[in-house]
């Protein structure tokens, strides 16, 4: 449709009629595109902004299949802009068109600006309830900003390492360099910063292949947390979709912060490190009904957000409709991908990320959200058949955060093919192994071997599981032994927030503590857990900083604390550098063995004729694990036996692999154990390549047969001669 009406011959028109796509701002040389979906108004204008910020309105005339549309000749990149949009002023019909709103557009590829208060516009009085008054306390400002995309990616490609090859690293932009010495100060905190030198390394030392990024889409704070004083430090508060957020550039944040993110991509990618993106697509920074108007709410509130179930009238069989959103992510929304438009926009901006940005995967905050076909879980739903099937995006590495706020989200062990999880079930049953809490060691050798129980019977693999001992949410690993309890006072929530099934232990003391043989145990309590992780089977996930001991006070909820509560601490008087070590020892270990990182399950019969068995659990006595061992809740100690002669996975070529045999063990008593190591046709020799048993030091040479002492909560890695 089209209300333009030309008043004499000769005319032109100041906006062109333009193109309903692609959606958002289209920058060429000669003309900008702008295209907005909003299909219930009446009005449309393109608002654009100069230096002054001095606002001129374009109204859009064109639409069709609900878009708006127009093009502007000499719009330059870096202009800022936005909307303002009229149509039904009918909250309870779920339709909020106020043209006293600028609107951000969902599609903007830079957003620009900072929060303060905003004036009346456009004649509406925000103070008169009788006028379209949103108790919008906290008005929002900030301005789309067009971006010309070109970048010089230097021959840049796709990496798409291996998952049974890959160590994720999640870290935050921001709190991961803020401190760091050997950044320089103008970058620190920053995608350049990043990219730096010395983080780089620092990196490929330790063993990272690819970073997990906290939410990095632009995001704004919820009115609350600003009103005491704190901000959203985590960013899962989401509101431009396609836009690098401008907080975490050393550029200015006119487009240049789309070409910083490039290029820390590029660095990272140079260097062998792959970047995945923690995407939250289930909920957005509008929060619930009363929350601020920013974008979505004022051009599609109806479409793109979930209301509860309507409730029908049995006797005239007319629905009632409900402004209440139904929420299932603890956010006030849930984005509804059964929308076309609003599945629309998940898969153009997971699109434009891979293509445009050259990141390689996601991990999808909260995924059980996205999952649902009306209000039930639907592994069948039309966004996992549709990524499924997408040419670009099936090839990525895929994330799930398999559940969500609600009872019925709980979906570990059931994301489809190919999707990875992150397993939740490993964290704790890892957590009270190493705390003395496991019944017996059954469900722990599991767990150690890829969670078979969990991924084996819909054909996935082990590395089908994320395994993590901690994440950004809850302790970190030195927290897990240092506190009993969550001392979150700081986030100004009376230490209400942030979960009570911790899973740690303070070993006697709460706190940290000045006395060495405390401290001492508490180290190597987490260089176990470290090692554990990182030679478990199934593609392991660090913490940033947890290699180096970082805590956070007994914080375990710090998504309000942009300070040193969450900052990495790089100072090295107090950093666990003995845990590093170990650590970092136990990555290059499962690099230079592919028996560490097996690509089909163990099963537990020999790989080849007259060979040993490809995985054998070995109890302290010498023998194999017998059907009564795995139920003995006084047992706390397990051995594990990979074989590398022969793998059962053929190369790259089909070629037969060989490597050398390891034998793990794992033993969390608190008292030294005796062990047998066995006697078999196999392995004769062997020689410690890590321990945290001090008795036991690297190099130490054993043999078939002999009898050892195993420290009290150690972790030892033998090793074939």
């Amino acid at each position: 449709m089209t209300s333009a009406m030309w008043t004499h011959l000769g005319q032109r028109a100041k906006v062109w009629p333009g193109r309903n796509w692609p959606l958002g701002a289209t920058w060429s040389a000669e003309s900008t595109n702008f295209a907005v979906y909003a299909p219930n108004a009446t009005e449309c204008w393109l608002c654009v902004f100069d230096d002054e910020d001095v606002e001129t309105r374009h109204q859009l005339t064109e639409q069709s299949l609900g878009i708006w549309h127009g093009a502007l000749p000499d719009i330059a990149p870096g202009t800022r802009y936005g909307y303002r949009v009229d149509g039904p002023w009918d909250p309870a019909q779920g339709f909020r068109f106020n043209p006293a709103k600028l609107l951000l557009d969902p599609y903007a590829l830079a957003t620009s600006g900072t929060i303060r208060p905003e004036p009346p516009l456009f004649g509406y009085d925000h103070a008169d309830p009788t006028q379209r008054n949103e108790a919008d306390s906290a008005p929002y400002t900030a301005r789309s900003v067009v971006v010309d995309p070109s970048f010089d990616w230097q021959g840049d490609t796709p990496m798409r390492r291996r998952w049974r090859d890959t160590v994720i690293y999640e870290l935050h932009v921001k709190g991961f360099t803020q401190l760091h010495d050997r950044v320089p100060e103008e970058l620190r905190g920053t995608y350049a910063g990043l990219s730096s030198p010395a983080v780089v390394d620092y990196l490929r030392d330790l063993g990272v292949t690819a970073v997990e990024l906290l939410p990095v889409h632009q995001y704004f704070s919820e009115p609350a947390l600003l009103d005491r004083g704190t901000s959203n430090y985590w960013g899962y508060n989401t509101i431009s979709y396609f836009s690098p957020d401008a907080g975490y550039a050393a550029s200015d944040d006119r487009g240049q912060q789309v070409a910083e993110f490039k290029e820390m991509v590029r660095t990272l990618h140079a260097a062998g490190i792959e970047v995945i993106l923690d995407v939250v697509y289930n909920h957005t920074a509008e929060g619930g009904p009363s929350g601020p108007t920013i974008s979505f709410r004022g051009l599609d509130d109806r479409g793109f957000y979930k209301r509860v179930k309507p409730a029908v009238d049995t006797a005239t069989g007319t629905t009632a409709y409900d402004d209440t959103y139904w929420d299932v992510t603890g956010c006030g929304n849930t984005v509804d991908t059964n929308d076309p438009l609003a599945l629309r926009l998940i898969l153009d901006s997971l699109r434009y990320w891979v293509t445009e940005m050259h990141v390689d995967g996601f991990r999808f905050d909260l995924m059980s959200a996205l999952t649902r076909t009306g209000y039930d879980i639907d592994m069948n739903c039309r966004l996992l058949v549709a990524i499924g099937q997408d040419p670009v995006l099936r090839h990525v590495k895929l994330i799930a955060e398999p559940w969500d706020a609600s009872m019925d989200g709980y979906l570990v062990g059931r994301m489809p093919p190919p999707w990875t999880e992150w397993n939740d079930q490993y964290r704790d049953e890892i957590r009270d192994f190493w705390r003395n809490h496991s019944p017996n060691v059954r469900t722990v050798a599991t767990r150690l071997a890829g969670s078979s129980d969990l991924y084996a019977d819909d054909g996935r693999s082990a590395y089908n599981s994320i395994n993590f001992i901690t994440a950004h949410d809850g302790f970190t690993a030195r927290d897990l032994v240092t506190y009993e309890h969550k001392h979150n006072e700081a986030n100004g929530e009376d230490n209400r927030d942030g979960t009570d099934n911790n899973r740690s232990w303070n070993l006697g003391h709460e706190g940290e503590s000045d006395d060495p043989a405390l401290v001492a145990v508490r180290r190597r309590q987490l260089a176990n857990m470290m090692a554990t992780l990182c030679l478990s089977n199934g593609v392991p996930m660090i913490t940033a900083g947890d290699e180096r001991g970082r805590t956070q006070r007994g914080n375990n909820n710090a998504y309000c604390q942009d300070n040193e509560i969450s900052w990495v601490d790089w100072r090295p008087d107090d950093a666990w550098l003995d845990v590093y070590e170990i650590t970092k020892a136990a990555l290059r270990l499962r690099r230079e063995h592919p028996a560490l990182r097996q690509r089909h399950w163990f099963e537990g019969r020999p790989a080849i004729a007259g060979g040993p068995k490809d995985l054998a659990w070995i109890h302290p006595s010498g023998r194999e694990m017998a059907d009564d061992d795995w139920h003995d809740p006084n047992l706390r100690t397990i051995g594990m036996f990979v074989s590398g002669r022969p793998l059962r996975a053929p190369g790259r070529h089909g070629e037969q692999q060989v490597d050398k045999s390891f034998m793990l063990w794992f033993n969390a008593d608190w008292l030294p154990t005796s062990l047998s190591l066995p006697e078999n046709d196999w392995v004769q020799t062997g020689e410690v390549v890590l321990s945290t048993d001090f008795r036991l030091p690297v190099g130490t040479q054993v043999r078939a047969g002999d009898r050892i002492a195993l420290g009290r909560r150690t972790v030892v890695v033998l090793r074939e001669v």
